[in-house]
């Protein structure tokens, strides 16, 4: 199996991401997630900063990689997230999984972003109309995290 993780503040393309794991032998199955930055329902949002610590953050995304892939038998996963200033509607994080059959697919997908919500070290900082402030963990990926144990 194949684990590709990238850490960059470049945008990346969805169907290059695609395009690399059609690559993977013997896959019947590929599932991909995309996440924008997206508007706050109480306040205008200016832009986001993300920021990460650079080798432990790529680090903490292979060791998920390496969770999913000893729960189910996949051929490839390729994460790739964002950091530094990002406007809403920019992409932000992109996780593909291919695999020979789509029930372990849309799992491993699921799981991996649960993880990199709840584990993976980045630190947001909204920057709105009402001022700036860093994003605290929410009640609710801490449950989605959950399910998994």
């Amino acid at each position: 199996m194949s684990i590709f993780v990238a850490v960059q503040s470049d945008d990346f393309c969805v169907a290059s991401e695609y395009d690399e794991l059609r690559q993977q032998a013997n896959c019947g199955a590929i599932v991909t997630f995309s996440g924008l930055v997206r508007e706050l329902s109480n306040n205008i949002l200016h832009n986001m900063t993300l920021e990460h610590y650079p080798g432990m953050t790529e680090q903490a995304l292979i060791a998920i990689a390496e969770q999913a892939k000893q729960r189910w038998q996949l051929g490839a996963v390729r994460i790739v997230h964002r950091v530094g200033t990002l406007k809403p509607q920019q992409q932000i994080v992109f996780v593909g999984i291919a695999s020979a059959h789509r029930a372990a697919a849309f799992a491993a997908c699921e799981f991996i972003m649960d993880y990199l919500k709840n584990q993976a070290p980045f630190w947001k900082k909204e920057h709105t109309a009402q001022g700036d402030y860093w994003v605290a963990a929410k009640v609710s990926d801490q449950q989605a995290l959950a399910r998994w144990e």
